[in-house]
């Protein structure tokens, strides 16, 4: 019997990085999915080629920490570009990683990004016929969080 070729992989084209800043967690408290806590976003950066501009502070970013350690994300935003369009999104992923690793991101300390997993799936929504493309791409955030940011590489998967 003779394969099918596997189809090609997707590949992927880099469009800008987010510096979101936040603030402290608000803890909610554990129920029966885990750990429940918020995160305020304060402001921050996106820059890129195709997409410069601020991140507008007021967001958030719904967390719960699962018993089997795996954070599960649900953040939502809005940027402005330089040019003064208003851009929606809304950001689910997962992080997770060794025990040891994730007590430390907790701390505040510096962590190598390649030591947890960190990925998100950005959905833009916009109004601005110029950013309308956001509206119609999948995209792919790898991540990584500091003591008061969290950076996002944003890539376009086609």
């Amino acid at each position: 019997m003779t394969r099918d070729p596997l189809p090609s992989p997707p590949t992927s084209t880099f469009i800008a990085r987010l510096a979101i800043h936040v603030d402290s967690p608000l803890e909610l408290g554990e129920d029966a999915r885990g750990k429940r806590r918020f995160i305020a976003i304060t402001g921050g950066r996106v820059s890129g080629e195709r997409l410069d501009g601020v991140v507008l502070p007021g967001g958030g970013d719904w967390q719960t920490v699962r018993p089997d350690g795996v954070a599960d994300l649900h953040a939502r935003y809005f940027l402005e570009t330089d040019s003064g369009d208003r851009i929606e999104v809304e950001n689910v992923g997962f992080r997770h990683g060794p025990a040891d690793v994730m007590q430390r991101l907790q701390r505040g300390e510096p962590v190598a990004p390649e030591s947890y997993y960190f990925l998100t799936t950005p959905r833009f929504f916009t109004t601005s016929p110029a950013y309308a493309w956001l509206t119609r791409t999948i995209f792919l955030g790898k991540a990584e969080r500091t003591r008061d940011s969290v950076l996002i590489d944003l890539y376009a998967v086609s």
